[in-house]
């Protein structure tokens, strides 16, 4: 057998593994806007999209947490803002972000269903960019990425499921505020290569039941953020099979223990990971510290890092205490 010479063989290790490092990645990052909403999404291209801006005032608290972020990600505007609905704690921070951020289009559901128009800062806003509203079904353009609404404006997106067989005995609600904001949230699925990460804003329990059963018609994902900032979900949440779930609660916001112990009794599931320490929950309904960015209510902002790769591998990383855990390809 002919013998391949060392100094090939250091080469050709030396491509294969330049090749690994320099395989490009899905960056998502959870920001700790303490019980709201705002995730960073960069593509492999470069192309940034920014789902919700947490609150307005805190001295700028949000925005800054998500400069904080950009900066690590080296993003210098914001290709896509998605707001997913107009509450304080999405919306909110819209105008701060401006002061730091270009932002190239602003996409949402539509007028507010409470105030029957746009916030007025949100509005002055994408009055000097692009803006457009989504339906359910709609793509959302972000090189490299495959983004689908699956959800919008009281609707879900209108096409056949896997039957979904965590939907059995699930009620309606009865208090479910179906006219409010929450319930016309935005939901969306992104995927890179066999990645797929899944955010469906503040969709309340009808809703959620609406896109979820008796079908599942957002399909499997491999990372899910919690709805309504880990709050009361369903079962039918577990139709999905999340391999990691995300909950970007606060302090005192969010995390309650009925939805804590849904999202972690969901089949498949295999790991947690907070934005905070729930306080009211105390340790039986919350991770291990180590999955926790903010450990107590005087935090430092503190957020978390998802890394994915095309194959469907994906890293999550606590920059808090530097710990990381990948989630193999399957």
């Amino acid at each position: 057998m002919r013998r391949v010479p060392t100094t090939w063989l250091l080469v050709l290790l030396a491509a294969s593994s330049g090749a690994l490092q320099g395989a490009k990645t899905l960056d998502l990052y959870f920001i700790d806007t303490e019980g709201g909403q705002a995730t960073l999404v960069v593509a492999p291209s470069g192309q940034s999209l920014l789902i919700d801006t947490g609150y307005t005032g805190f001295g700028g608290r949000d925005t800054l947490r998500i400069a904080a972020a950009a900066k690590d990600a080296g993003v210098k505007k914001i290709d896509t803002l998605l707001i997913t609905h107009f509450h304080d704690d999405h919306v909110g921070g819209v105008a701060n972000l401006l002061d730091r951020f270009p932002v190239t289009t602003f996409v949402d559901h539509g007028p507010s269903v409470e105030t029957k128009d746009y916030p007025s800062a949100y509005a002055a806003a994408f009055a000097k960019g692009q803006h457009r509203v989504v339906a359910a079904g709609d793509k959302i353009a972000i090189k490299d990425l495959d983004v689908t609404v699956v959800a919008a404006a009281g609707n879900a997106i209108g096409r056949q499921g896997e039957p979904n067989p965590n939907c059995a005995g699930i009620p309606r609600s009865q208090s479910d505020l179906e006219s409010g904001e929450n319930s016309q949230s935005v939901g969306v699925v992104i995927q890179f290569g066999k990645f797929r990460f899944a955010d469906l804003g503040d969709l309340t329990w009808n809703k959620e039941l609406a896109l979820l059963c008796p079908e599942n018609k957002v399909g499997r994902i491999d990372l899910y953020l919690t709805t309504h900032h880990g709050g009361e979900s369903s079962k039918a949440i577990w139709g999905m099979t999340p391999r990691v779930a995300i909950m970007n609660n606060g302090p005192t916001k969010g995390g309650e223990a009925a939805g804590w112990k849904n999202v972690m009794a969901s089949p498949g599931l295999e790991d947690l990971w907070q934005l905070h320490f729930a306080l009211a929950g105390g340790k039986e309904t919350n991770v291990p510290d180590t999955f926790i960015a903010n450990v107590d209510a005087n935090d430092q902002g503190k957020h978390l890092k998802v890394s994915a790769l095309a194959d469907g591998s994906f890293t999550v990383t606590n920059p808090r205490n530097k710990f990381s855990k990948t989630y193999a390809a399957r």
